[in-house]
């Protein structure tokens, strides 16, 4: 079966599951899948790293200074050695194209710099000013990189020389950040499993040096608190509706595909714990990424068979 036609068959879930809706009963704006899938990244050829079990997994996707669109995926079960993950860079030219152009491995874990062998996961970068914002887990904390091309990145130490600016302990796989800035704050998300429950987490930073003490932003709910129910955060702000939206991938049940809840709020440390509240609609992906071009919008996903990376329009409607 083709990505468009399996895409598609998950996209017409999203019309019957379950929407939450504001206590207060008013109509917002809610994401929705918009017509068919493409293709734009697969299963990459590593060289040296190359394994037969390698997967594609949580990435990033932004546009870089020259215009082009740039993706950066996870590849785990690699032969990198430690926990098996490296970084993938893939180029298009413009969002709509598919396949697009393989650039090689663009990132692999230092120890030198305190990151765990194998460990990298989940880059993201975001665009502040004249700089890009890269940042990452290192399979214990969140790291962060720069650059002003949107393409290439310089790891930023700390005064101890490591990567690593935070995490919520060790052993609790903090991961999956997500970085944007908003009124003059930066605000990082990201995941960690203390307890082996799964949560969401915010800091913020006016320098991007100092971070505030973690606050938890999600968590439960019906999208549950098992390790891998508060996964890849997604947080876009929509002006028109002076409201956050939070974009969480979980579990679906018992089964092992995934899902991606999303939850509109007014307050960007708040989208819910241990309730629905906020939740407005559930999409049918798993590690969704929101992008923006001028007025358009865009989701990409893992594939379903975990074989390379898909996108469609987004569109936004009043319920």
């Amino acid at each position: 079966m083709s990505i468009a036609m399996r895409l598609s068959a998950l996209t017409l879930v999203s019309a019957v599951i379950g929407c939450g809706v504001p206590a207060d009963d008013q109509r917002v704006l809610v994401p929705e899948i918009n017509g068919e899938w493409w293709q734009v990244a697969g299963n990459p050829d590593l060289g040296e790293y190359n394994s037969d079990d390698q997967e594609p997994t949580a990435f990033g996707m932004w546009q870089a200074a020259d215009g082009t669109w740039q993706l950066w995926g996870c590849i785990r079960k690699t032969s990198v050695g430690g926990n098996t993950r490296l970084f993938h860079r893939w180029e298009g030219a413009s969002i709509t194209d598919t396949d697009w152009r393989p650039m090689g491995v663009s990132m692999i874990a230092d120890p030198q710099y305190g990151e765990t062998p194998g460990g990298l996961q989940s880059p993201h970068a975001t665009r502040v000013a004249d700089e890009y914002l890269l940042v990452y887990g290192d399979w214990e904390s969140i790291c962060l990189a720069r650059g002003a091309d949107g393409k290439t990145f310089e790891r930023q130490l700390g005064s101890d020389g490591n990567a690593g600016m935070f995490n919520e302990g060790l052993g609790n796989s903090t991961r999956d950040p997500f970085i944007t800035h908003f009124d003059g704050t930066y605000y990082v998300y990201y995941t960690a499993n203390p307890d082996d429950l799964g949560v969401i987490y915010a800091r913020t930073s006016t320098d991007l040096r100092s971070w505030s003490d973690s606050k938890i932003v999600s968590s439960g709910g019906s999208a549950g608190s098992a390790w891998d129910d508060a996964e890849v955060p997604v947080v876009l702000y929509l002006e028109n509706e002076r409201a956050f939206y939070l974009f969480r991938t979980h579990s679906e049940g018992d089964s092992d595909r995934y899902m991606t809840s999303v939850y509109r709020s007014t307050d960007p440390l708040d989208f819910g714990v241990g309730h629905d509240r906020y939740l407005v609609t559930t999409l049918p992906t798993e590690a969704s990424w929101i992008v923006r071009e001028g007025d358009d919008y865009f989701i990409a996903a893992t594939l379903p068979d975990h074989q390379g990376y898909g996108v469609a329009r987004l569109a936004w409607v009043r319920r």
